[in-house]
């Protein structure tokens, strides 16, 4: 394919670029040297296509998105044209065949958007938005036609997507939702839908939004794709929501339908109720377990570069110290256990055998661990964590939101003790 050919070619011209070479060789009773980038070595459990896969997308993101995402976070800008670049090199929808697109494992998958997390979980968000909800919606609920005719753009980058669950007062109770479609009073062969949706990644730039409504025949929670080119003035509107003090470098808005005229093809037609919604999630939620691996891993990689040069008491690098040690020690385990839990649900998801809680106990684990381990390593930074320059902050901040949405922690806790108990627990 096209697409394996480019790995190939771009991984022998920017590999090399992908990280900067340390020495990572420390002293073992072991014959194999320990490296501490990866502690337990999920490398070995890699084919070769997936460490191509990896490689490409870990040198694409140091080398073009790493230069602008500190100014892009200061001045809450997303440049569309990142997904242009991920699409040049086969990275949105890859897990998707045909239609354009790589069609690679989910193990590769999760190593794209760890490797793109690694810079920022803002452009993350913007990819997986694209690739997992989406894409992931289109190609599973969708008909032919509209498959046929969206996915091959969206895998370029070229048609950008939305999705659309959240409401202003329905977060984590999407079945209160009070968006709905029903029967075009004047149009034959149209639905009005109306509503509003919020905190909704790339919605202000979006061409395709995917949003779930209820239809007022049935009662029933369907998906409908919306076209941003065929709805009249008035009836479609993406405000942006400004001032964010996460998620920065990516673009996040708000879906207001007013008699928002859609074409009946447009209705996924075979998925009701949360089902159809809740699986594009949990592709979703599966890449976020990866990506904040790789927001952790940056962390734990500038704490010990900062640990080393800095020096406080008798000229002695704060690397020296036993507390500082420790935080490094528990942030590199937690980002090894939680590496190898993505890997095992990957290799599951490719073979058909996950169950919808195997992907709550991943995203909540590794973000709960991101998060919490990346505010201990803020700690090494003392003052110097206030400064955007240091990075350390700004990943607080997202890894802060990536716990929060796509089902809250306590949420899947919840979802959680209910297969462990068989009782429900939320209400």
């Amino acid at each position: 394919m096209m697409y394996r050919s480019l790995i190939r070619t771009s991984t022998r011209q920017l590999a090399s670029a992908a990280r900067p070479g340390t020495v990572r060789s420390y002293a073992s009773t072991a014959s194999q040297p320990f490296d501490w980038e990866d502690p337990l070595g999920s490398h070995n459990l890699f084919t070769e296509e997936e460490i191509a896969i990896r490689d490409t997308a870990e040198a694409y993101c140091q080398e073009r998105m790493l230069p602008r995402v500190l100014q892009a976070y200061r001045d809450e800008y997303y440049d569309k044209k990142i997904l242009e670049e991920m699409g040049e090199l086969g990275l949105l929808g890859a897990t998707i065949k045909g239609y354009g697109c790589a069609g690679v494992s989910n193990v590769a998958s999760g190593l794209i958007t760890k490797a793109v997390e690694r810079v920022d979980s803002g452009y993350r968000s913007g990819m997986s938005v694209q690739s997992s909800l989406a894409m992931g919606g289109i190609e599973e609920f969708g008909t032919q036609e509209l498959k046929d005719r969206l996915l091959p753009e969206m895998a370029k980058g070229k048609l950008l997507g939305a999705f659309g669950l959240t409401e202003p007062n329905h977060g984590s109770d999407p079945g209160s939702m009070e968006t709905t479609a029903k029967p075009h009073p004047t149009k034959k062969g149209y639905l009005s839908i109306s509503g509003s949706k919020t905190w909704i990644t790339n919605s202000p730039i979006a061409d395709v939004l995917l949003v779930w409504a209820k239809y007022s025949e049935t009662g029933k929670i369907r998906g409908f794709v919306i076209e941003r080119k065929d709805c009249p003035p008035g009836t479609l509107e993406t405000p942006a929501i400004k001032n964010k003090t996460g998620l920065r470098a990516s673009l996040t808005g708000m879906i207001h339908l007013d008699a928002c005229p859609v074409p009946e093809a447009n209705m996924f037609p075979d998925v009701e109720g949360l089902r159809g919604p809740f699986a594009c999630l949990n592709s979703a939620r599966y890449g976020i377990a990866w990506g904040v691996m790789g927001a952790l891993e940056d962390c734990i990689t500038r704490t010990r570069a900062y640990a080393l040069e800095r020096k406080q008491f008798k000229g002695n690098p704060l690397a020296k110290y036993q507390l500082v040690q420790k935080k490094l020690a528990d942030a590199a385990t937690d980002a090894a256990f939680g590496t190898l839990a993505a890997i095992q649900v990957g290799r599951l998801k490719d073979d058909g055998k996950t169950a919808p809680e195997m992907i709550s106990m991943i995203k909540r684990q590794n973000c709960d661990k991101a998060l919490s381990n990346a505010r201990v390593l803020q700690e090494v930074f003392g003052g110097n964590a206030v400064s955007d320059e240091y990075s350390i902050g700004r990943h607080v901040a997202n890894l802060f939101v990536t716990q929060t949405y796509e089902g809250q922690s306590d949420i899947h806790s919840l979802i959680l003790g209910r297969a462990i108990t068989g009782i429900q627990a939320f209400v």
